[in-house]
């Protein structure tokens, strides 16, 4: 989340007159993530999220995305589905920009999770991995395996003004990582997205997930490995929790079960996970316009991580 598109409180005044929602009563910017642009909007009859979808979300995925959160929320799962309005309509057009009012769901995005809170994310992905499995919307991934050279190249040079030897770094990643693929792994539609600040905790349980503006059709084990480079570092990448990760792998298997072939092929996944996450950041880190509410990303948290995956081999999954 973050804001890069204003919105006074008359545009939303007008937008809120479509929906039963009740009256404005403040709205405020989340700085948070990298996106679109959100905002915490109360009225005298509760909390919603407004959000303003910018470049990266192309609006003719929005029905892709809606009807993923629809088909999980009609499953159990406790995701935030878009509001409809009067007419029934769930995307808007607010200041130049496709929007949405979205469900408020309660809890909170931990910063350093434990064990359990770990545990019980691997098991709310193993259920959302079930609940897919007749779900028929598709979307290729942009940054799948296959963007990682273009999008080197498009930061050319400029990476090693992040930190120098960066490019060279990660070109030596893709080129090991690549080849190795194993591309005829079991496919779904993944979140490919769900760090802890897109995972809300109440307590030890999770109350809601969030954010699937990435989602799309790739290796059902790919989003359980980003999950895992998310969950069992520190925010720096310098420091890995391995208590953590296997509780994370732990709960997965319990929800949805985890062969030793899954395992064997975790590593590999992991360390693309690792590569497409600091070209990303890289990316953003170089091109963030300098008036931009966001928060940028380390990118070299990714490439510490991608260090500590190459040592590790498949120890850290068995």
């Amino acid at each position: 989340m973050a804001v890069y598109t204003h919105v006074s409180a008359e545009e939303l005044d007008a937008l809120l007159s479509r929906y039963d929602v009740g009256r404005l009563d403040s709205l405020k910017g989340i700085a948070e993530g990298v996106e679109n642009s959100n905002y915490m909007v109360d009225t005298d009859r509760g909390r919603f999220i407004l959000t303003l979808y910018e470049k990266r979300v192309d609006a003719g995925d929005l029905p892709f995305f809606l009807t993923l959160l629809d088909h999980l929320a009609d499953r159990g799962l406790p995701v935030p589905r878009a509001i409809r309005d009067r007419a029934g309509v769930q995307v808007q057009q607010l200041a130049g920009r496709p929007a949405c009012l979205i469900e408020f769901l309660h809890g909170v995005s931990v910063s350093h999770p434990t064990p359990a809170q770990a545990r019980a994310t691997g098991v709310a992905m193993g259920r959302m991995h079930a609940a897919l499995g007749d779900f028929t919307g598709a979307r290729p991934n942009a940054l799948g395996v296959d963007a990682w050279q273009p999008l080197l190249d498009r930061c050319g040079d400029r990476l090693d003004s992040i930190d120098p030897g960066l490019r060279a770094d990660l070109a030596t990643g893709i080129a090991g990582v690549v080849p190795s693929w194993p591309a005829d792994g079991p496919a779904t539609v993944i979140h490919a997205d769900l760090f802890p600040d897109n995972v809300l905790m109440l307590g030890d349980r999770v109350g809601g997930l969030i954010d699937f503006y990435f989602a799309c059709t790739d290796l059902r084990l790919y989003d359980l490995a980003i999950a895992h480079t998310a969950w069992s570092f520190d925010a720096t990448g310098a420091r890995h929790d391995e208590a953590v990760g296997r509780a994370l792998l732990d709960g997965y298997d319990e929800s949805f079960g985890l062969s030793a072939r899954d395992r064997a092929q975790l590593p590999v996944l992991a360390m693309g996970a690792c590569i497409r996450f600091a070209l990303t950041r890289a990316w953003d880190w170089l091109n963030t316009p300098a008036d931009a509410l966001v928060t940028r990303k380390d990118p070299l948290a990714y490439t510490r991580r991608l260090s500590f995956y190459r040592q590790a081999g498949t120890d850290i999954f068995l």
